[in-house]
């Protein structure tokens, strides 16, 4: 597959290309490529559960495929970029989860993406964007960033600061939508509402809490003390959980996960969790396992 038709597909992401913070270097697009995978096609991908036990999927964090470009370290529970692994494609989806360090005054140059719903969740540093929509913007911890790729759009995005790394989650979602407008849009967050519970950062509804996305996806985020029991409703009949553990440790319906392992169930209508170290943070993502 050439290069036009990795555009046209959608599959030039993230991770693909470095350049350095300099708007020069970024707009003349002075770059070091990546090569994609083919099968990042979704038409090409299927989530087989008969081949799983008990509706669910463990993924611990020493399994991630892990790619060290020197100005950035990835660490990716699906399959992206130069690691493949068949049977982490994706949950439901859930195309990409890549947990990115990028180092100081390093970042992604300008790069096209199309049909896909994009989420950028910082953890550390100050992370600055740029589109082709006009938007430029700086994520930091608390913030939320989405982009609605649809009919095609070109970003960079890179670390503000050149004496400290940048960290933060890199999302992919399958829209239920194809070839809409594309979109950007970005939100603070009060991290106090997630102590001890779940706060909603994510939804398929513009009006409901956090930003949204075309898909019947809803995000949560909460930060827990040692101990803490909570119980989570899933938000739509078929849909499937993934829980990632930031850091600290947690147990999901007796599973025992820690930092940076993550955890698929489905064919439940709840789960339980109960927080076993200080300072435990998790995303849970509550998605379609449908890829229409």
């Amino acid at each position: 597959m050439n290069r036009q038709n990795f555009i046209k597909k959608g599959l030039l992401g993230s991770g693909i290309f470095a350049s350095t913070v300099s708007s020069a270097d970024i707009l003349k697009n002075d770059i070091d490529e990546i090569e994609p995978l083919e099968t990042l096609d979704a038409e090409n991908v299927n989530f087989n559960s008969d081949k799983l036990e008990n509706h669910s999927v463990l993924h611990k964090a020493s399994t991630r495929g892990h790619a060290d470009h020197g100005w950035l370290v990835s660490n990716h529970t699906f399959s992206f970029a130069n690691y493949h692994n068949p049977e982490r494609m994706h949950f439901g989806v859930l195309r990409v989860l890549n947990d990115d360090t990028v180092a100081g005054g390093r970042g992604f140059g300008r790069h096209p993406h199309d049909n896909m719903e994009i989420i950028s969740i910082p953890l550390e540093g100050d992370l600055e964007h740029e589109d082709s929509m006009g938007n430029k913007a700086i994520i930091r911890k608390g913030d939320i960033q989405v982009m609605s790729a649809g009919t095609g759009i070109i970003h960079s995005e890179y670390n503000k600061n050149t004496d400290q790394a940048v960290k933060f989650l890199q999302i992919w979602v399958y829209p239920n939508q194809r070839n809409v407008n594309p979109r950007y849009d970005q939100i603070t967050l009060d991290i106090a509402q997630r102590q001890n519970k779940f706060q909603q950062i994510l939804s398929p509804n513009p009006d409901d809490e956090g930003v949204w996305i075309h898909q019947d996806a809803w995000f949560s985020m909460g930060h827990f003390d040692k101990d803490i029991e909570t119980t989570y409703q899933i938000k739509q009949t078929g849909n499937g959980v993934y829980i990632f553990v930031i850091k600290g440790s947690v147990t999901v319906e007796g599973q025992t996960l820690e930092t940076r392992d993550g955890f698929g169930i489905w064919d439940v209508s709840e789960i339980s969790l109960k927080s076993t170290s200080a300072d435990t943070e998790i995303l849970l993502m509550d998605l379609s396992m449908t890829l229409d």
